[in-house]
């Protein structure tokens, strides 16, 4: 039945007929639009053959606009994928269909019309030097009549009736990542959701007792392999992990982010020795550890760090410098701190990655450790671990944990952990999203305004829907990079990509969803507002949106 306000007309489903032969003939021809914007794009940046820095400089826009298109074009082909294996498991149910064509209208008209890279830069293709040939009678239907008000009110009738699943829509996992997703579900909804808030106002700590509750659940060493106390889970696995637990507050879903990257740089660069000794202690979580990599006057120029690292007569190490926007930085027990060990270098050559132990510090004494002092830096969001600017002054770290046994691998060693990293920061955003989508869809509904609730006005309903539709999006193309993570193929370019978008589809959803509260969500008492806060750093932090589209450009030019 429809609802209260809906016009009947809403109700009869608007799915557009031979859906998948319509979206499956659009693949090709947007990939010949890419490659076409790649050929253009890369006349520009060659210089002697080569693509030229300068050149990539000096047309950043297009060179980032590359970036979107690409990622556009691979999140289509990812959509369209997850909807074919759903009809193969007949799991391509209306709420499918419905995402499936929004998505699909949406994404193709911005392509054609103008792709936000952010909320006042749109890549138009005339930016890339390439014409809009996509004129294809699928691609016109889709773009006229996918993603329609119609479609959009009957997808928010779907969910209504779907209120308290977990998701709209199939996920595309397996039964095995889905009793992991309901695991982790329950848990954020019975310790994590109701008290976030009150952390997130209160400026506290995530209690102690939520780590070790998710060191019982194996969170810390979800991915590290069993010869090294892990439960050598996928990456994939670890997506449900963060996505879920990020749903509930990004804080605890970014605990695990710690140890991810400390076990990646163990496992990729460390001695047999330091793996014996660091990863079962990182997978229990007897051991916290905190990446220590950016400096107050480097921002992402992680190769011309300053603080050094001197090696002394007995073998070990002292350690100089000042460091920023450290993470859980106090209640660690040892930093993977890199540092220059070449002075004679002023680039990535000279730089080492140690192990560096410390003492967990206090409330009244967070850095009890010798040589160590630091100071918090407040933030808006993202405060359940606390960020914290960091000083170091000869101090002390053991010759045995230089990572490796050997200097200046630093800045290749932290390379190859940046995939994960960037695919489980997709994952968190995912959830941010999904959470921002959970909270506004409620209080849509709660809400009543001019005799109706709020869902039932059809640019609330439209803001939702859109909602839904951006993190199946989303999703997928994160679980599409985890998947080639875990088949042991390269995916720099795939993570940067589902991290790129996924930083801005949470805060589009997260905006938006303060938009429908109207003015309670300006008020502190809201999730909402809490919410909009953490949304905002995933653009910034595991590379922010601009470097993350110079990474894809370069990969994309060769």
């Amino acid at each position: 039945m429809p609802h209260d306000g809906q016009d009947i007309a809403m109700t009869a489903s608007p799915i557009l007929e031979n859906l998948l032969d319509l979206t499956g003939a659009v693949i090709a021809p947007v990939e010949q639009l890419l490659e076409s914007a790649k050929e253009s794009v890369k006349s520009r940046v060659m210089k002697d053959g080569r693509v030229s820095g300068g050149l990539v400089e000096q047309n950043q826009a297009a060179a980032h606009g590359l970036a979107w298109l690409a990622t556009y074009v691979e999140s289509l082909r990812q959509m369209n994928g997850w909807a074919v294996a759903a009809k193969a498991e007949d799991k391509f149910g209306e709420t499918e269909q419905l995402i499936l064509q929004i998505a699909f209208g949406e994404y193709l008209a911005q392509i054609k019309g103008g792709i936000p890279m952010s909320q006042g830069e749109i890549l138009r293709l005339t930016d890339l030097g390439v014409q809009d040939n996509l004129n294809s009678v699928e691609i016109i239907t889709l773009v006229q009549s996918a993603n329609t008000q119609a479609a959009r009110s009957r997808l928010v009738e779907l969910m209504q009736d779907q209120n308290g699943a977990t998701m709209f829509g199939t996920s595309g996992l397996d039964e095995e990542l889905e009793m992991i997703r309901d695991q982790f579900r329950r848990y954020a909804l019975e310790k994590v959701e109701p008290f976030a808030h009150e952390w997130h106002l209160k400026d506290e700590l995530i209690p102690l007792e939520i780590i070790d509750e998710l060191a019982e659940m194996g969170v810390f060493g979800l991915t590290i392999p069993e010869e090294f106390g892990g439960f050598g889970l996928s990456k994939a696995s670890m997506c449900v992990v963060s996505e879920e637990l990020s749903r509930g507050y990004i804080g605890v879903g970014s605990l695990g982010t710690r140890s991810e990257i400390a076990a990646e740089l163990i496992l990729a660069g460390g001695t047999d020795e330091q793996k014996q000794n660091w990863l079962p202690k990182l997978s229990s979580a007897e051991i916290l550890p905190t990446a220590v990599f950016t400096e107050p006057n480097t921002g992402s120029d992680l190769g011309s760090l300053r603080t050094r690292a001197v090696k002394g007569e007995d073998g070990d190490y002292s350690i100089t410098g000042n460091k920023t926007w450290i993470t859980h930085a106090a209640r660690t027990h040892v930093m993977t701190l890199l540092a220059r060990t070449d002075p004679n270098t002023t680039d990535y050559r000279g730089l080492s990655m140690f192990l560096a132990e410390k003492a967990p510090g206090t409330d009244e004494n967070p850095f009890p450790t010798e040589g160590m002092t630091g100071g918090e830096i407040e933030v808006l969001g993202y405060r359940g671990m606390k960020e914290y600017e960091l000083g170091f002054d000869n101090f002390k770290v053991k010759g045995e944990n230089l990572l490796g046994g050997e200097e200046g691998n630093g800045f290749k060693q932290l390379m190859q952990t940046f995939e994960s990293a960037r695919i489980q920061t997709a994952a968190r955003a995912i959830g941010v999203a999904q959470s921002a989508l959970d909270v506004s869809m409620q209080y849509a509904i709660d809400r009543k305004q001019f005799g109706q609730s709020l869902i039932n006005f059809p640019r609330v309903s439209g803001k939702l829907a859109m909602m839904a539709v951006e993190i199946m999006i989303a999703r997928q193309l994160t679980y599409f990079s985890a998947r080639e993570k875990d088949a042991d193929r390269r995916c720099d370019l795939e993570a940067g990509m589902a991290k790129l978008l996924g930083a801005r589809i949470a805060w589009a959803c997260a905006d938006n969803g303060l938009q429908i509260h109207g003015g309670n969500g300006f008020a502190l008492e809201y999730k909402i507002s809490r919410i909009l806060c953490d949304a905002r750093i995933l653009n910034i932090f595991e590379g922010a949106a601009e470097i993350q589209a110079q990474v894809i450009a370069r990969r994309l030019l060769g």
